[in-house]
């Protein structure tokens, strides 16, 4: 549930503890975590959780773009809107960031947090630099990691990208095993009343696909190729029903424009509202993305799924393709000849699994907030050590 002040007010986190429980979470620390982007919410809702549970204070703020609110108020996030996205143009986009970053120093004024957390949250990252603010960046697709001017304190990534492609300092890169997605798939339960909910009948083949991020500084063209080709080829298939999760409005519009004649024939629909995409990934047969988080869903929950992103492939995509798990389409050809339509043997449940990496990163979130390091240039001179890596054990089989 959103609170706003103007552009300034500050979230509490979710289930907020009362009393003595609240003062003693404030005297462990406070952490600022900021939500830019859809996929971030998931992400961070177990996070939040856990932190809550050891006793910490979170602050949570969230950009107003994309489905970020929306999926906010679904998981029941108590948060702050603060700023908006700025669309694909790079001067708009360079002066938004900035501007949010303004917007952001009262909340950090007020609040006095003592770590900023994010999954490359470019305007906390100015924030947090120039208010002497340790930040730690969660981050999984090395090619958006450009740092000019400023960088995190610490980062995050899967121990499958090789340092040497991050351009980042090796002594302050932590790793992890396995996948950004095994930190909240594992708490997932399906709930089977989707497929009602949506109009789809026990025999069709259910396909969700997702544009391509077409705003985002890493696209190429050729991937709104590959999608219009991949719903071309499926809608000639009789049984198939094609969910389309578009990313903004513009994209909606653009999905009901050029397929109008799919949707009045409900061989495609476009959900009035946000649903969970998980349990959507969960029961559907196979999964067609343009972007990564979707199809990393779809891996971990061990469902079919095929990307027509043609940007740099990273390091996690091509880790999951060599293991089968993801299908990258190259070529119109390719989505003509690699797409099985099928149904998949749906079990009742995912395969149940640890959720060790959810509790590996948030126990090298609390060794940074008990070192109370401030700075890189403090740390060294002060002889303080850094966290130990995160040594997780990988989640059962999938």
């Amino acid at each position: 549930m959103k609170r706003e002040d103007g552009a300034l007010a500050l979230a509490v986190s979710p289930n907020p503890t009362k009393g003595g429980r609240a003062q003693a979470a404030a005297a462990k620390g406070k952490i600022w975590i900021d939500l830019d982007n859809t996929p971030h919410v998931p992400f961070f809702t177990p996070i939040v959780e856990e932190l809550e549970k050891r006793g910490y204070s979170v602050v949570l703020t969230v950009r107003d773009c994309f489905q970020v609110r929306e999926l906010a108020d679904l998981l029941r996030l108590n948060y702050t809107v603060i700023g908006r996205h700025s669309g694909k143009n790079k001067v708009r986009k360079l002066v938004g960031l900035c501007f949010r970053a303004l917007e952001l120093i009262p909340t950090v004024l007020r609040e006095k947090p003592d770590l900023a957390v994010s999954v490359c949250s470019r305007s906390q990252l100015i924030v947090s630099t120039f208010s002497r603010i340790p930040s730690l960046f969660i981050g999984d697709y090395e090619f958006a990691t450009s740092w000019v001017l400023i960088r995190p304190t610490w980062l995050v990534c899967p121990e499958v990208i090789p340092n040497e492609v991050i351009r980042f300092d090796a002594s302050r890169i932590l790793k992890y095993p396995g996948i950004k997605e095994d930190v909240y798939v594992p708490r997932f339960v399906p709930d089977p009343s989707i497929r009602s909910q949506l109009g789809l009948q026990e025999h069709d083949v259910v396909a969700t696909i997702r544009p391509p991020a077409s705003e985002a500084h890493y696209h190429n063209p050729q991937s709104d190729q590959l999608f219009a080709a991949a719903v071309e080829f499926l809608s000639k298939s009789h049984d198939v029903k094609l969910v389309a999760l578009p990313r903004n409005d513009k994209q909606g519009m653009e999905l009901r424009k050029r397929w109008a004649y799919l949707l009045r024939s409900r061989t495609m629909l476009i959900p009035d509202r946000v649903v969970n995409g998980l349990n959507l990934i969960w029961h559907s047969d196979f999964v067609i993305s343009g972007g990564g988080t979707m199809n990393r869903e779809a891996a971990a929950l061990e469902v079919p799924v095929y990307s027509v992103f043609r940007g740099r492939i990273g390091a996690v995509d091509q880790h999951l393709a060599s293991q089968g798990r993801l299908v990258l389409l190259k070529s119109v050809e390719d989505v003509q000849t690699k797409i099985v339509i099928a149904r998949r043997n749906r079990p009742q449940r995912p395969v149940v699994r640890a959720d060790a990496i959810l509790r590996r990163i948030v126990d090298q979130i609390i060794v940074l907030m008990d070192a109370k390091q401030h700075s890189p240039e403090t740390r060294e001179s002060s002889g303080a050590k850094r966290p130990g890596p995160l040594r997780a054990s990988r989640p059962a089989s999938r």
